[in-house]
């Protein structure tokens, strides 16, 4: 028979039964530990301790909050920036072809001749066309094809000179314009019945 004080100990039964758990514990060297004292030895109160916790989500709250208004501050300003860059960039274009007027205006001042007044204003129209293209300004073509409601406006409608413009553009009244795939202008035209 099995002696009773040999008897194999089930590890359940090897913690002190009289111990509560949150309650101060003897640890292996005699010192007295508690999850709710402070290492002055102090208690901690449970309150503070959530208090501060709660101080400290506060003020990361805050300092979030003050980043997202001067984050939303810095790109507003930038945005603004941005856009008068680009009309500055498209004056500086333009300077050359208001130079070529001003110039076309002093040389044909005392002309009478329409043919120089006529081959200078085309010099300029031609400058100032490709100007625009090289930053993204197109030309519609719409003369003689079908009419299509999101690019061109109706103005009129007139008897078609030929059978085949009948419900097609007959005439351009106002040129319609792109700037890269956007429509920034319709072109007004003339319907044929």
């Amino acid at each position: 028979m099995a002696d009773e004080n040999t008897l194999p100990q089930d590890d359940n039964l090897t913690a002190d039964p009289t111990h509560v758990a949150g309650e101060m514990t003897d640890s292996a060297d005699g010192e007295i530990t508690d999850p709710n004292m402070t290492a002055t030895g102090a208690p901690q109160p449970q309150e503070s301790r959530t208090d501060a916790e709660l101080a400290e989500i506060k003020d990361k709250y805050l300092r979030l909050a003050a980043e997202f208004e001067n984050y939303k501050r810095r790109t507003s300003k930038e945005r603004i920036d941005l856009f008068k860059t680009a009309n500055q960039e498209l004056m500086v274009a333009l300077l050359p072809v208001l130079d070529d007027f001003e110039r076309a205006r002093n040389a044909t001042q005392a002309t009478t001749d329409a043919n120089a007044v006529r081959e200078s204003i085309e010099i300029i129209q031609t400058k100032l066309n490709k100007t625009l293209q090289q930053k993204g300004l197109t030309a519609m073509e719409a003369k003689g094809g079908d009419f299509d409601a999101e690019l061109h406006e109706a103005i009129t409608q007139i008897p078609a000179p030929s059978d085949d413009l009948k419900g097609k553009i007959v005439d351009v009244v106002e040129q319609g314009y792109y700037l890269g795939d956007k429509v920034i202008r319709h072109a007004k035209v003339v319907l044929g019945q």
